[in-house]
């Protein structure tokens, strides 16, 4: 007894020794001083995961893997690590994010709600030199990468809390869906446009994106009578949740900050409904939804099924969610970065009709 009682007593200490230690350990690594700003802590960060070929303009380099294969492609990378990728659909959005940061900072020194940008790439570990070689180039505040091999990245994405993921790879943003985690597949303009460089701007839909599908589907089923009907009778019910009604309750918590500052009138961050609604027939339910999630938007566009292209020119919002492709199409046409939701009913839709199931699959 004596001896297992010294054993215990042995194994205790050695762990408030280790304890003692990873503590210090911790400590001195959160003192250490750099003229770099550190990335926050997940738990409090707006954490958003994009891809590197969202990042940067990968088309190139993913035709020779598609067409020579994997050795062919890590070789090409490597030989070509110190030439800087070109930036992507998703580089605009991230350099206004950084803007938000660098305001956040200033009004608020120590605190770690901050957006915290993490690339999350499928790619092989040795074409990380120039990735990091492009992000330094540009100056981007990327510190933590995620580099899976091909893996899956949804359990990498749950451990850093992700608010939003962008990705050019519908399955895996499908899949982050399914697991509740708002995500879209992002799409390069056709045209470039000058966006704001001091002012974050997102633009959302709202059925199956902000809202669930529920609404769009009595329309697709059913036709637009039925469903101002239905709208008028449950005017005061909120419509469920969409994938994406996350993301704007953490851009709402960052906004609120800088209203606490006396900022409303200068915020970094603003916010866009565009929606193919119309206002008198069903807009009130949209309203009144947000308003009991305690939610705020800057700017609500009830465009009565008009095209939402020019109005989004008028925007120019660094990234606009939608769920269906035609409203996609439509919006980088005219040189908005757009980003597709696939989710809810809309999927199986094309301009208004049913998909036969063969061209679904394909």
């Amino acid at each position: 007894l004596r001896i297992g009682d010294g054993l215990k007593m042995s194994s205790q200490n050695l762990l408030q020794h280790g304890e003692k230690d990873w503590a210090a350990a911790k400590a001195h690594f959160e003192n250490l001083k750099s003229t770099k700003p550190r990335p926050p802590k997940p738990k409090y960060a707006v954490t958003i995961a994009v891809s590197s070929r969202t990042l940067f303009d990968m088309v190139a380099e993913r035709k020779i893997f598609e067409e020579e294969g994997l050795e062919k492609y890590v070789q090409h990378q490597q030989e070509h690590e110190n030439e800087p990728l070109k930036p992507g659909p998703a580089f605009p959005f991230v350099k206004a994010l950084m803007t938000v940061n660098e305001r956040l900072r200033n009004l608020y020194p120590d605190s770690e709600e901050l957006f915290d940008i993490v690339l999350m790439t499928n790619n092989h570990a040795q074409v990380g030199v120039r990735l990091m070689n492009s992000i330094n180039h540009y100056d981007l505040t990327i510190e933590r990468f995620c580099m899976t091999g091909g893996q899956s990245p949804i359990e990498y994405l749950k451990a850093y809390m992700t608010n939003l993921y962008l990705s050019k790879d519908s399955k895996k943003v499908q899949e982050a869906i399914e697991e509740g985690i708002a995500a879209a597949i992002m799409f390069k303009p056709d045209v470039v446009t000058q966006l704001s460089e001091t002012q974050l701007r997102v633009a959302f839909d709202g059925d199956a994106v902000l809202f669930s599908d529920e609404s769009e589907i009595i329309v697709k089923q059913h036709g637009l009578d039925t469903f101002f009907e239905h709208e008028k009778q449950y005017e005061n019910k909120p419509l469920a949740q969409g994938p994406l009604k996350c993301f704007l309750e953490a851009l709402g918590k960052l906004q609120k900050k800088f209203y606490a500052k006396n900022e409303r009138l200068n915020c970094p961050i603003r916010t866009f409904l565009v929606t193919a609604r119309s206002a008198a027939s069903s807009g009130a339910r949209v309203l009144k939804t947000l308003r009991s999630w305690g939610l705020e938007i800057d700017e609500a566009l009830f465009l009565a099924g008009a095209p939402k292209g020019p109005l989004l020119l008028k925007i120019r919002p660094h990234i606009f969610f939608d769920d269906q492709m035609f409203h996609i199409e439509g919006a980088k046409e005219m040189g908005t970065i757009a980003a597709h939701v696939p989710y809810g009913i809309g999927q199986k839709y094309n301009k208004g009709k049913l998909i036969e199931p063969e061209k679904q699959q394909k």
